[in-house]
């Protein structure tokens, strides 16, 4: 008399197929979940304390990104503008107007506002918006069209990936001095050749050791 029934030896392989497919599946789904926009955040608006339109300040008004984030071509952060710097203009238009409280309750407070980080790195990665800017790189390329936001979001994975992408190829990223807070910009005659001089100009060079990231 048989001990086991016939669907035994089915049943034994399927549950040796699942202890090898399981682990396989998981590792198989935590690498796409990490490609997802859910994961990486990317197109999500955030949402600030207070309305800020980078629409009617950049493309309407024509700021330059530098007057708000003056610490971009020097500094590791890019920075964000002190409550002062929007009275300046603030405290002649819509000097009354509702919308604006908050700015005048932080200014006479003297409390800055809480605003929200759209972009996040991780810890161990390190990040310097100065080399990058004085070297070459626009705002768009990173930040997207912000000309075109009514909240900024992040449009750019930031990832090890997309990273790397640009440090094997940086020519290509690279725009003239004048143009580097342009949200338009684009290259008229021959891309290639005026991506080499670029190089030249900055003396950008490939940087893909890991010490360039992680130090």
């Amino acid at each position: 008399m048989s001990v086991f029934r016939p669907q035994s030896n089915t049943r034994a392989r399927l549950g040796l197929a699942a202890v090898v497919a399981l682990p396989v599946l998981a590792i198989g789904f935590v690498l796409l979940y990490a490609r997802t926009v859910y994961f990486t955040s990317q197109s999500f608006p955030a949402i600030q304390p207070l309305e800020f339109d980078h629409r009617h300040h950049v493309r309407d008004d024509g700021i330059d990104c530098r007057y708000c984030h003056q610490t971009v071509e020097t500094d590791a952060s890019a920075g964000i503008p002190p409550t002062e710097l929007c009275m300046g203009c603030h405290n002649q238009i819509w000097n009354k107007s509702p919308t604006l409280q908050l700015v005048r309750q932080s200014y006479f407070d003297d409390r800055p506002i809480a605003w929200r980080r759209v972009h996040r790195l991780p810890d161990f990665v390190f990040f310097n918006h100065a080399i990058h800017v004085t070297k070459g790189v626009g705002c768009v390329t990173c930040h997207g069209r912000v000309d075109q936001m009514a909240a900024v979001e992040q449009v750019q994975p930031l990832n090890m990936g997309w990273c790397l992408e640009c440090h094997r190829a940086p020519a290509k990223n690279l725009r003239p001095p004048d143009q580097l807070t342009s949200m338009t910009w684009k290259a008229e005659g021959d891309r290639d050749a005026l991506a080499r001089s670029l190089a030249r100009l900055y003396d950008v060079r490939t940087r893909v050791s890991c010490t360039t990231c992680h130090r």
